[in-house]
């Protein structure tokens, strides 16, 4: 059951994650937690629920946003334009969302670099190439008017919440807890799913080509420590993105570990020298449509990472610039 005067509303998306979970908090300032993305028919339906409660879109006092991506932001600035309210964000995220098309056309080029480097083949990369773009209309960019930094508070529906950066998912992920152990989590932690650890550029204003072959963000490694740190958080409900609030969130971060110790003990064994990390998603996940052939690449270099940082395998470029994976000798003891 959700505490008093906090309503979750189910919004459709056009993404194969199916609807995002909007939150409202009645209170003061009136907010909307992660509006769904950019669309006509989120917009609508948006509309509907808040009707529902006697609301309407003007009435909006505070829009937050969790992170990036943009089944969660898209539609924010819209929000902020019909009801004059205020946008908040984490540091990065306002960043990311003041040059959104800069950030996009940073982020397409790291992805390409990526899905270059790692082995998929040409025609893969252009069609998800084409398929980002094309999703860049679900999305806007917008002036952050209350930026939130780690550790620090914010007034939202009548409760005062800390925000705590938790990159993994995305680099700007972000939950707020207030002092009853409401967690407004985003993707940070979901019921159903596990969240991909995505291959996205770091915020920041390196060369996004670069960064992707020399110094790609640890995205699981990232995550993992995320999680880490808000298992050691008192939280008695969580708010997730998507799917419906739970508790647990101990049991589930345990979970999660578990799942990823796994995934990576299967990559592990598919580490023989010759294989690229394209090579190994069908190690991890079978019938993949090329559309979900980046989160399936994100899953396995997460796990590589993973590899690496325990001293179990390491990247070598071949004569064509990509990569293949070795085992190192502590690798052959653990086979």
């Amino acid at each position: 059951m959700l505490p008093d005067g906090v309503h979750r509303l189910e919004l459709p998306t056009p993404f194969q994650i199916g609807p995002v979970s909007c939150y409202v908090l009645r209170g003061d300032p009136l907010t909307l937690v992660d509006p769904g993305p950019l669309r006509d028919k989120t917009a609508a339906a948006l509309e509907d629920g808040l009707r529902a409660l006697g609301l309407r879109i003007e009435d909006t006092e505070l829009v937050v946003v969790t992170h990036q991506h943009h089944d969660h932001a898209g539609l924010a600035a819209e929000v902020v334009r019909r009801s004059g309210a205020r946008l908040a964000t984490s540091p990065r995220l306002a960043a990311y969302l003041a040059n959104y098309d800069g950030a996009m056309d940073r982020d397409d080029a790291y992805s390409v670099a990526t899905m270059r480097l790692h082995g998929i083949d040409d025609d893969v990369r252009d069609t998800l190439d084409g398929v980002s773009r094309s999703f860049r209309r679900y999305g806007e960019g917008a002036a952050v008017d209350v930026v939130v930094g780690d550790g620090e508070q914010l007034v939202a529906g009548g409760r005062t919440f800390t925000a705590f950066e938790r990159p993994g998912h995305s680099p700007t992920d972000t939950i707020f807890v207030d002092a009853d152990g409401l967690l407004v989590g985003g993707d940070h932690l979901l019921p159903k799913v596990s969240s991909n650890p995505i291959a996205h550029v770091p915020i920041d204003d390196r060369d996004p080509v670069e960064v992707a072959t020399h110094a790609p963000r640890p995205a699981l490694v990232e995550y993992l420590a995320s999680m880490r740190a808000t298992a050691a958080m008192d939280v008695s409900l969580v708010l997730p993105g998507h799917g419906e609030p739970f508790a647990d969130h101990r049991g589930l971060v345990a979970a999660r570990k578990q799942m990823h110790d796994r995934r990576a003990r299967r990559i592990l064994r598919a580490v023989d020298g010759t294989r690229t990390a394209a090579d190994m998603i069908g190690m991890l996940m079978r019938a993949l449509p090329d559309t979900q052939s980046y989160l399936a690449l994100s899953e396995v270099l997460g796990h590589i990472d993973l590899l690496e940082r325990d001293g179990l395998a390491r990247g070598v470029e071949r004569d064509d610039g990509v990569v293949v994976w070795q085992p190192l000798r502590a690798a052959r003891a653990a086979a």
